[in-house]
């Protein structure tokens, strides 16, 4: 058995423009942007680039090798796959290693500092570590020698496919190719589709799980049926900063289904990729009403957070009502006072004791005012909505 190649990948969405922008940084290292041009030139630095080509496969890609033998495509819609094809079975985990570091520490950072500006990557989204699938593809192995590679690297195994072409055993992060008679351009192929399939998925869930937590952290906002005043602020922001969490994820749903039409279309013209497919575990089907599903539930976040919004705006209005309408009470008194005590004096005169009682009425207003928003901020507000039984979604 021999260890032939080693691939390694993700998939964030890009544009043809994006992809542009990113040729001009690696052949040239420039940008139009505003960036820091030490910093950019660092990163490419970094990279360690040995040649670079522009080519069109499907999609418009960008193909670059490094000084160690790695081999990079970035295509258009995003899509990033790395090779290293000098990996031996002896030196694997260190060959996946070296692949990893290369992606994590060196090229997503230049890639992410190139788009730094603009439409920021929700928090929720930046904090989450990914697990990327592992490719590797054998050349002429046995069954038994694939099976034992797969223990050796991890213990679960999900399914496995054999004809007479290639083998595949998939685990959880590797993927075990068995390769008998296939170009390896067609098996290259069938790993780019499954590293795009297997990131749309990914993504996916983990909106489907940030959905799970912004509601319930509204929830957490909303649980008690009465709330003090001096809270109602507090708990206004926290619903603006998960409204502006949904609203930037709720952009990169929307684009996700260009970019899986996409890839289905190409996918299925080529012949060659028909019978790969075949055996993905995932269809193209299957993800789009995935992501209908997805849609929807967003819909329903973006809809349950207004509306606590607007709950709470109301109540802060009401709040800033009460605080007038004493405010207007205490000015009304000062008012009269002074009114009545201009009344009762035959002509004015400047005296210690005036002086004093001018400081004693400013003190009044004053502690008065106090009160007023203090005795506002203790006040209790009643939350007023409809309850609903959780399902789980």
């Amino acid at each position: 058995m021999q260890v032939s190649n080693l691939y390694v990948g993700g998939w964030f969405q890009r544009t043809m423009l994006q992809l542009s922008e990113i040729y001009d940084f690696l052949r040239y290292g420039k940008t139009q942007l505003n960036l820091n041009q030490k910093i950019i030139a660092k990163h490419l630095e970094n990279l360690e680039i040995n040649s670079i080509i522009y080519g069109v496969s499907g999609e418009e890609y960008v193909e670059f090798t490094t000084t160690t033998k790695i081999r990079i495509k970035i295509f258009e819609d995003g899509l990033i796959v790395l090779n290293n094809a000098y990996v031996t079975e002896d030196t694997l985990n260190e060959d996946i290693k070296q692949v990893t570091e290369y992606y994590e520490n060196r090229l997503s950072p230049a890639i992410n500092y190139l788009f730094s500006l603009g439409a920021p990557v929700p928090k929720e989204l930046a904090s989450i570590e990914k697990v990327y699938p592992y490719f590797i593809v054998c050349e002429n192995a046995s069954k038994k020698e694939l099976s034992d590679l797969l223990a050796k690297m991890e213990k679960q195994k999900y399914f496995e496919f054999e004809n007479n072409k290639y083998d595949v055993i998939r685990g959880d992060k590797y993927y075990f190719i068995n390769n008998k008679k296939q170009s390896a351009e067609n098996i290259e192929r069938y790993i780019e589709e499954q590293i795009f399939i297997r990131e749309f998925k990914g993504q996916l869930h983990r909106y489907l799980n940030i959905h799970r937590i912004i509601w319930e952290k509204i929830d957490s906002v909303k649980e008690n049926a009465v709330v003090k005043g001096s809270e109602i602020v507090k708990f206004t922001t926290k619903l603006e900063g998960y409204a502006k969490t949904i609203n930037l994820i709720d952009g990169r749903i929307n684009q996700m289904g260009t970019y899986i039409s996409t890839r289905e279309k190409i996918a299925k013209s080529d012949k060659d990729l028909a019978e790969f497919l075949a055996i993905s575990g995932y269809r193209y089907e299957t993800l789009k009403d995935t992501l209908e599903y997805i849609k929807h539930l967003w819909t329903m976040t973006k809809n349950y957070v207004t509306a606590a919004q607007k709950l709470f705006e109301g109540l802060k209005e009401d709040v800033t009502s009460k605080s007038v309408d004493s405010l207007t009470i205490v000015t009304s008194m000062s008012a009269g006072a002074a009114i009545i005590g201009l009344l009762t004096e035959t002509a004015p005169e400047f005296s210690i004791f005036g002086v004093l009682y001018f400081f004693i009425l400013a003190i009044i207003g004053y502690s008065s005012t106090k009160i007023i928003n203090a005795i506002a901020n203790r006040r209790k507000y009643e939350i007023s909505d409809i309850e609903y039984e959780k399902n789980i979604k």
